[in-house]
């Protein structure tokens, strides 16, 4: 007789819109979600099952098991983290310690932490595996603006900057119109895409690329790139011609609604 498979999964939720796409999509794939919402960063109207705050991964793993929950899925952002309130139960702890004793930078922080977890009998899976169609799932031109042979180049160029600053762990994103005029450093995506806009607001001319890609090597289970409206409207106002992204690795946050606000704005997206 065949074994059933399991389609149990505890959806770790942060903050903003992803969390409910990811739900819906999970079941509607078919998958019984048991929704943890992080406390201080997840939105009320999600109504999770549970709700735990950082450093209470203990009740959260208890609960898992009760319910006979192996696979775990965590997206949403968790942004300014206020030390003070993280008061880690001795499960956590033991956690962070196995973390800490192997990891050697921020990517290699998510695999250990996923280590961690497995040695407890807990599978990290990626919300993109489970349901594809969170991302771009095939490869190529994403709107009805193509861009052009100048923007080719840029997005050549773009293309291997990013996979250089990928390696050092320094960034997901990068800025090109000719020269490289932006990298992401510890201030995040939004805020780079803003000293774009503000270095930009004077020019007449339009050109170049955004580009946001998954690092070499690195742990598509936690923490993947993801664009939205908001990384659009920057792109635009920063009077770039495109947005570049990974097919399958990059969560698109209502994606008929990047699609449609990219085509307003005369911008394309590619997915390669």
């Amino acid at each position: 007789m065949m074994k059933k498979q399991d389609k149990k999964v505890a959806l770790f939720a942060g903050a903003l819109s992803l969390p409910f796409q990811t739900r819906d999509a999970l079941r509607k794939n078919g998958w019984e979600v048991y929704v943890v919402g992080l406390k201080n960063f997840y939105d009320p109207a999600l109504n999770p099952d549970l709700v735990i705050r950082l450093g209470n991964g203990g009740r959260a793993a208890r609960e898992c098991k009760k319910r006979g929950i192996h696979k775990l899925v965590f997206v949403g952002a968790l942004g300014h983290i206020n030390l003070s309130d993280i008061r880690p139960d001795f499960w956590s702890i033991s956690v962070l310690l196995s973390v800490l004793k192997h990891q050697r930078g921020y990517d290699s922080m998510a695999v250990a932490f996923n280590k961690a977890l497995e040695k407890r009998g807990y599978e990290i899976v990626a919300a993109q595996d489970l349901a594809p169609e969170l991302t771009f799932e095939k490869a190529g031109i994403q709107t009805k603006t193509k861009p052009s042979r100048d923007d080719e180049k840029d997005i050549a160029r773009a293309i291997q900057v990013s996979h250089t600053i990928g390696i050092e762990d320094i960034g997901a994103s990068v800025v090109v119109d000719k020269q490289v005029i932006a990298v992401e450093a510890a201030e995040g995506t939004a805020r780079m895409l803003d000293r774009v806009v503000e270095m930009r607001k004077n020019r007449r001319k339009s050109g170049g690329v955004f580009a946001k890609m998954t690092k070499p090597g690195q742990d598509l289970r936690i923490d993947i790139p993801a664009i939205g409206v908001d990384t659009v409207r920057a792109v635009a106002a920063a009077k770039l011609h495109g947005i570049i992204v990974n097919a399958k690795t990059c969560f698109v946050i209502d994606k008929q609604a990047v699609i449609a606000a990219a085509n307003k704005a005369k911008i394309f997206i590619k997915a390669i």
